[in-house]
């Protein structure tokens, strides 16, 4: 907008002008140059303020403590499964350490809002965390006694201030089909670059019934900036789609003494199982989900005792579908990356019991095995050939009667270079990836995407009883995409 005093100076010359007919000449220039004079001088104050300060009104760039400041409105709202997904949901949220006591409120969704005077409020339990740019409250809650099948409504607040109404299904007794979304490694750029494919997911799976990252989420363990990213780049979809979190090696922070654990930020702010091994709780875990079992490791620590627990889990397990998810590949993608001691631990638990499905990360590249995988690698890269097991039999060894499908992917920014193996059917690079798996009786359906929703993977299996599964490939149009050899390689 113009500044009236600069506005006035044509009308105002024009005055002075008429007038200077009648007057001396000389006299008229001298006024004419004093009130334009006057005119520019009172334009340049208004235009640096009222102080007569230069102000040039560059954007003030908002730092960390502001953007991921917590409030009496409850953010980072999400769901997880705390217990039987077809009875119970768990919520959690954070606010300001104003707020001691939070609630939720529940009610069956309704074609209309009449579901708000059937709705019923449960005290939440508060975790005070004191983070590197903050202090807060985060409150959870676990919704027990619901019916099978079933779409809520919940809100979550503190009685005066509440968060907006939120939908969640439960799941069903029955075996009907229902698809997930499992992310590979976020853990870089997450507002800028792995927000477009959580979204991206969402548009093409927007009936998932929950979203599984395999480790990795973020960066840095102990940044609340990082996780503040995490939560706003899936937003309202973390409130409507359970999210199944697996701890990867960014999730462990070096204390004081040198060692490294767990971040302070998982418990809080993720409510699930607790019927780890102990000193693993909430990051060994399982759950049914219809005619599934899902089983959730701890890659980073303790991979013996965690193999007594995967034996017992699966032992009596009676779901026809097994898919079982860590961090660490058992079958790298990655140069120097070779997992020994965790496939010495944990692939023979996965052989005897037939597992269909192992979702994984860390290598920030794409593989994915088809039924026929080693028995063991011949030579781990920079480990003694004594370290490693079956060393005669090698990659010629195959293991075709288990029939277990291993994946690795990454869903975030950061790629790095794929060191083919002979058994992987298909490999990736510099792809930023995001796969849709649906169960539907005796047959799974996978399929990876890319950034943009475009097809780079899929594959079909099938359960035949009494036999290994049977895979039938998928032909996707889109090559391979893989980076050209370096000159020192040719």
């Amino acid at each position: 907008m113009m500044n009236p005093s600069l506005a006035s100076i044509p009308g105002m010359l024009l005055r002075i002008a008429s007038a200077g007919r009648v007057c001396n000449c000389s006299a008229l220039l001298l006024g004419n140059a004093l009130l334009l004079g006057n005119a520019l001088l009172i334009g340049s104050n208004w235009a640096m303020g009222h102080d007569g300060e230069d102000h040039e009104h560059k954007p003030r760039q908002v730092k960390p403590a502001e953007m991921f400041a917590p409030s009496n409105i409850p953010d980072r709202v999400i769901l997880t499964f705390a217990a039987d997904p077809t009875t119970s949901q768990a919520v959690t949220w954070r606010t300001s350490n104003e707020i001691e006591k939070g609630f939720a409120e529940i009610a069956v969704a309704t074609h209309g809002p009449e579901f708000e005077k059937q709705a019923v409020r449960v005290e939440a339990t508060a975790t005070p965390l004191k983070t590197d740019l903050n202090m807060a409250h985060y409150h959870s809650v676990v919704f027990k006694d619901l019916q099978p099948g079933t779409k809520y409504a919940y809100r979550v607040g503190d009685s005066v201030n509440w968060s907006e109404w939120f939908h969640f299904t439960t799941a069903s007794h029955s075996e009907q089909p229902f698809s997930f979304i499992y992310f590979g490694d976020a853990q870089n750029n997450l507002r800028s670059h792995w927000s477009r494919v959580i979204r991206e997911a969402y548009s093409d799976a927007p009936k998932a019934r929950f979203m599984l990252h395999a480790g990795d989420l973020i960066n840095t363990a102990e940044s609340d900036a990082d996780w503040g990213e995490w939560f706003g780049a899936g937003a309202w979809l973390n409130a409507t789609i359970p999210n199944v979190p697996v701890v990867g090696n960014h999730e462990q922070h070096k204390r004081e003494d040198g060692m490294r654990e767990l971040t302070r930020h998982w418990r809080p702010q993720f409510t699930l199982p607790e019927q780890a091994p102990v000193g693993l709780e909430e990051t060994v875990y399982s759950f049914d989900y219809q005619n599934a079992k899902f089983v959730i490791l701890n890659s980073n620590l303790q991979h013996v005792e965690q193999a007594a627990w995967l034996e017992k889990e699966l032992s009596g397990n009676t779901k026809p579908w097994v898919i079982v998810s860590f961090h660490h590949p058992i079958f790298s993608t990655a140069k120097d990356r070779d997992n020994a001691a965790l496939r010495k631990a944990w692939k023979p638990i996965l052989d005897k019991y037939k597992v269909d499905l192992v979702l994984q990360g860390h290598d920030h590249s794409y593989g994915r095995t088809g039924l026929r995988t080693p028995v063991d690698i011949a030579k781990a890269d920079g480990l003694p050939a004594g370290e490693v097991s079956n060393e005669p039999e090698g990659l010629t060894k195959y293991d075709e009667h288990y029939g277990t499908v291993y994946v690795v992917s990454v869903s975030g920014p950061k790629m790095y270079n794929v060191d083919p193996k002979p058994f992987m059917v298909r490999m990736g690079e510099d792809t930023q990836l995001y796969q849709v798996i649906t169960l539907d009786g005796t047959k799974l359906t996978y399929e990876a995407r890319t950034a943009v929703g475009e097809l780079y993977d899929t594959f079909e299996l099938y359960k035949e009883p009494g036999n290994a599964n049977r895979l039938v490939e998928g032909v996707p149009k889109m090559q391979e995409r893989r980076r050209p050899p370096s000159p020192a390689s040719r």
